[in-house]
């Protein structure tokens, strides 16, 4: 796979699409609105991302390393695992709080592109791996799959409802799971 050049009408342009994508959809928004926003032409668009797909595969691997980063700090912390996987926690908590929350990224782009096969589905399920597995490496079956389940739930809810219960909500749960963790 070919590295992705670096300009900063390619930043410029990944920036404007992530900041629509996020908050509309990826089906609904066209190049040509991102060309307009971006402020490119469509040739400078196409010598950075060969169609639309590439530039959401682009999109969707810009946020799992955002969010890579956000777990690989409190990694660095060197904090014991229970208190990580809180700490992981309030994160995801804040995020719901955050003004223009719209929900989890990797969720919404599996439901506009449900195909397993699909480049963007795959992007998807790679990050859902990656936490699912970052979280098993710090909480016992069955508290791993539920924090993941739990975090999904609020993700899916702290757009739909009051985001700063859903946060307080999802954090009850991390708490009574890690507690039933402990327990004989």
């Amino acid at each position: 796979m070919r590295e992705p050049r670096t300009s900063e009408a390619r930043n410029r342009l990944l920036a404007t699409a992530t900041r629509i994508f996020y908050a509309e959809g990826i089906h609904s928004v066209g190049i040509d609105r991102i060309v307009a926003e971006a402020q490119i032409t469509r040739a400078t668009l196409y010598r950075h991302f060969p169609g639309k797909e590439d530039l959401v595969v682009a999109y969707l691997t810009e946020v799992d390393q955002a969010i890579r980063a956000q777990v690989d700090k409190v990694a660095a912390a060197g904090l014991p695992p229970v208190e990580a996987a809180r700490a992981i926690a309030r994160g995801i908590a804040d995020d719901i709080r955050s003004p223009g929350f719209r929900g989890c990224a990797f969720l919404n782009a599996a439901t506009e592109y449900p195909d397993p096969a699909h480049p963007v589905h795959r992007v998807v399920m790679a990050h859902r791996r990656w936490f699912a597995d970052t979280v098993a490496e710090l909480l016992a079956e069955p508290a791993a799959s539920r924090f993941v389940l739990l975090r999904d739930g609020a993700m899916a809810s702290g757009c739909l409802t009051e985001p700063a219960a859903v946060g307080e909500t999802f954090l009850l749960g991390v708490e009574a799971l890690l507690r039933d963790q402990d327990r004989p």
